[in-house]
């Protein structure tokens, strides 16, 4: 960062300068919490001796507060220092897909995108909608986030997976209970990574009409993007933006974080296979089960993880299933259940 000619590329300078707060983010936690912790001590020390001469032990009280919150300090330190893969620093683009089961299905993938946007919301993320396709009269059949914030794909990458809900359907005029299925796909936001290699003749361009709200000319014009990278067939669309231009970069975008994905799984499937273990954590697996009827749950099924107040964790409440996951992931304990319980 020091060379004279670092701002010359001014996108390679911005992802240097993020991966260096990424890196120095840590270091600069350990060095407050120690810091803090040390005043901890001695006020603590202070406060026994006061309490000892009779004195009031408000102070005692106030100290009990604040070892709670270095204790939650130190928890959230730990959870970054697991954070190291290579990706994990990145901003995140969410998609969300509904499962088979129509108008069902389609208002669960709805439930969830409020979901993630209030946990984002909660983690002060940045979110905006690339991509969405409605449902027919009402959810939604896809759509994509992209979500922006230190270590946001290192936390949603948790996430990934089939998500199943259960309950007595607001659709359902017999009033009977029904249960629908959305997967989460999460990949990194790379705006720039010189080991994803893309050749322009591995491209197929195609331009369409966006649909949906978002402005006079969104209808009138060929502004939509879609991008199929021919040797993977892989398949990207943007239609956010009000220029093919700008849809085309965003596109692009979501391209080089799928081909990360695909090259991370890869990677993944070859160590399991050298390990002899084989784990799958990927698409058709059912990770995790809400249930609104008889009772209330929401269980993880790969480590366990359960709260009854489905309410919360609809609102957004779901760093103790996100922690949960990436504990499991550093001790190498993430398993999924052979049957519901």
């Amino acid at each position: 960062m020091a060379a004279p000619d670092f701002w010359n590329h001014p996108e390679r300078a911005r992802h240097l300068t993020k991966q260096l707060g990424v890196l120095r983010g840590p270091l600069d936690d350990f060095s407050r919490i120690e810091s803090a912790v040390g005043d901890w001590r001695e006020l603590w020390a202070l406060a026994r001796s006061e309490s000892e001469a009779g004195s009031e032990e408000a102070l005692q009280k106030s100290l009990l507060e604040d070892g709670q919150s270095l204790l939650r300090d130190l928890r959230g330190l730990e959870l970054t220092l697991i954070l190291r893969g290579p990706y994990d620093g990145e901003d995140a683009i969410l998609t969300l897909h509904a499962g088979a089961g129509g108008t069902e299905a389609q208002d669960w993938a709805e439930m969830l995108l409020r979901m993630y946007l209030r946990w984002a919301e909660r983690k002060g993320f940045t979110t905006r909608i690339l991509d969405q396709l409605p449902g027919e009269e009402a959810g939604l059949k896809s759509v994509s986030v992209e979500v922006q914030g230190t270590n946001a794909f290192g936390f949603l990458r948790a996430e990934r997976g089939i998500h199943r809900l259960v309950r007595i359907s607001p659709f359902d005029a017999s009033g009977r209970r029904h249960t629908s299925f959305a997967s989460a796909e999460v990949i990194p936001d790379l705006e720039m990574d010189d080991s994803i290699v893309i050749r322009p003749e591995d491209l197929r361009i195609d331009t369409f009409r966006a649909s949906g709200a978002g402005g006079q000319h969104i209808n009138k014009t060929d502004s939509a993007v879609r991008i199929t990278h021919l040797p993977t067939g892989t398949v990207v669309t943007c239609q956010s933006e009000r220029s093919q231009h700008a849809n085309r970069e965003t596109a692009m975008r979501l391209l080089r974080g799928k081909l990360a994905e695909i090259r991370e799984r890869e990677w993944e499937a070859k160590m399991a296979e050298v390990r002899g273990v084989q784990l799958d954590i990927g698409w058709g697996s059912q990770i995790r089960s809400y249930v609104f009827q008889p009772y209330t749950s929401v269980r993880d099924h790969r480590t366990r993880y359960q709260v009854s107040n489905v309410t919360a964790v609809m609102d957004g409440e779901l760093d103790g299933f996100i922690e949960a996951f990436l504990q499991a992931e550093a001790r190498g304990t993430l398993s999924f259940e052979t049957e519901e319980r």
